[in-house]
């Protein structure tokens, strides 16, 4: 969102009829159109901040101890609100993780952030997180899971839940290519939903997982309010591990 001027309007109404549905979680970063979503954003949450759940994301190399601070209150500023709900590193660079948790800290205890977590990190990655002092505050891992990607439930996915560290599942459509399935697609007719709504629906079912499907239109975001009424029966849930069959070993983490 916030790339394009002309698509403005619908953005804004996207993400306001979310909000009216009760899907009031928003995630955004610095990154996606340079603060344009979060001005997009800041926007669509004027006078119903208190009803929302914010993520926002911090480039790796603004995630120095001032770096990090300096740039949550650059966010802070374009979302035109005085704290933010759960605020991440985007994925690993080469700035210290301790520096990176220092800086995050800090915001915490200013009451500018309520959490922080990470963004794309694999075992090896967030255990070595979680041995650092303060480490263990981690709240949340938001990495790429969808049914056509579920590497992380070899590793990765049973650290976090032991752990009590929340998974973000994000392009749950694998940037649209899920929806194109034959397999998919013939599995939702007879079932009488559409491929989104299953996928979206699968993800739901998981324990400790949340999914952020991108949705900058309104018709996209009453789609995927539905998937909420779809509930997968076992024989379901067997169908969609026959196409899309759980990992049998471990295999490094892919992001987007």
């Amino acid at each position: 969102m916030g790339e394009r001027a002309s698509d403005h309007v619908r953005e804004v109404a996207a993400l306001r009829q979310g909000l009216d549905f009760g899907m009031t979680l928003i995630d955004t970063a610095e990154m996606y159109g340079e603060g344009g979503a979060e001005r997009i954003i800041g926007e669509a949450i004027v006078g119903r901040r208190d009803e929302v759940f914010l993520v926002s994301k911090v480039y790796p190399h603004h995630a120095s101890e001032r770096g990090v601070v300096a740039a949550c209150e650059r966010s802070l500023s374009r979302l035109k609100t005085d704290h933010l709900d759960l605020y991440l590193l985007h994925w690993r660079g080469d700035i210290a993780l301790a520096e990176t948790v220092a800086g995050f800290e800090q915001l915490r205890a200013a009451g500018r952030i309520r959490d922080w977590g990470v963004s794309n990190f694999d075992r090896s990655d967030l255990e070595e997180l979680l041995a650092l002092p303060d480490g263990a505050h981690c709240a949340a891992n938001q990495v790429l899971y969808h049914l056509d990607c579920r590497g992380i439930e070899w590793d990765l996915l049973p650290l976090c839940r032991r752990r009590h560290i929340a998974v973000m599942a994000y392009s749950p459509f694998n940037e649209g290519r899920l929806l194109r399935n034959r397999q998919l697609a013939s599995l939702a007719l007879r079932i009488g939903v559409g491929p989104a709504q299953i996928a979206l629906a699968w993800l739901l079912a998981q324990p400790g997982v949340a999914t952020i499907p991108k949705a900058n239109d309104p018709a996209h975001v009453h789609d995927n309010f539905k998937a909420l009424d779809v509930k997968l029966s076992s024989n379901v849930r067997a169908e969609i591990d026959r196409i899309f069959p759980p990992p049998s070993r471990a295999t490094p983490l892919k992001m987007i």
